[in-house]
């Protein structure tokens, strides 16, 4: 008798399916199989997951001036000071909320990684940024527990009310501290999390607060760098760390 794959299983086959498909257009490295540790939220990424998923459908949800993180991105980017010609990933791209924001701060020289979990937004990236004419763009479709990104490729990682969706926390956070440069920088945006102030919806959904998002990171071996003030912010807030600079050499 035939057996129904395993939800896990299915969802990375999908995965693998969409990526190879011919006209695709979207960015693929091999992920190393290893041991995963737990799920932190089971199932938190399924409908994004779903090949049935409706780009447009989102867009309608996150590129609204209601939507704190939308209405702040020129805000946020700024805070950032990104430079010409550097890298930059945009890690849960969504429907490209900041991508031209970040196109034009890294310039024709620079590199905007645009990465996503979600087949739909990955091709929804690709199409938007040929639409455009942002040449500078390559969308990357990563995995539950990888971003899938070249080694010591980034300055910086930028990351936009998704690190609650990180299911595998410490795998995701060791891939981005692969992909950064020594000295890149790492940014995560997310949801206040205080009890008896958030929302319920936040309280409900949004599985850790602020210290436990910086303990996590730190522990994967980034330094926290500062948490700016940045205008219009208020339900959410912005952390950033640095990868070390290598120990400079005993003998030199």
């Amino acid at each position: 008798m035939n057996r129904p794959l395993p939800r896990r299983r299915a969802a990375t086959l999908f995965l693998l399916a969409v990526a190879c498909a011919p006209g695709v257009g979207v960015s693929w490295a091999q992920e190393e199989v290893a041991p995963a540790p737990e799920s932190v939220k089971p199932g938190i990424n399924d409908r994004f997951l779903n090949e049935d998923l409706d780009a447009a459908e989102w867009a309608g949800r996150f590129e609204v001036e209601s939507r704190e993180a939308f209405a702040a991105r020129e805000a946020v980017v700024a805070a950032l000071k990104v430079e010409p010609g550097q890298t930059v990933a945009d890690v849960g791209a969504g429907t490209g909320t900041h991508m031209e924001l970040f196109a034009a701060a890294v310039g024709q020289g620079g590199r905007l990684f645009a990465v996503d979990l979600a087949p739909a937004f990955v091709a929804r990236l690709r199409d938007r940024a040929a639409e455009r004419g942002i040449s500078q763009i390559t969308p990357v479709l990563c995995s539950e527990r990888s971003v899938m990104l070249p080694a010591n490729s980034c300055d910086l990682v930028f990351n936009c009310d998704t690190y609650h969706h990180f299911e595998f926390p410490d795998r995701t956070l060791d891939s981005i501290r692969a992909a950064l440069k020594p000295g890149g920088r790492l940014a995560v945006m997310d949801f206040e999390r205080i009890p008896g102030v958030s929302s319920e919806w936040t309280l409900g959904h949004v599985r850790a607060g602020k210290a436990t998002v910086r303990a996590e990171i730190e522990a994967a071996g980034l330094e926290f760098v500062a948490e700016p003030k940045v205008e219009g912010l208020s339900e959410n807030y912005l952390i950033i760390f640095r990868k070390p600079l290598p120990a400079p050499d005993a003998a030199e």
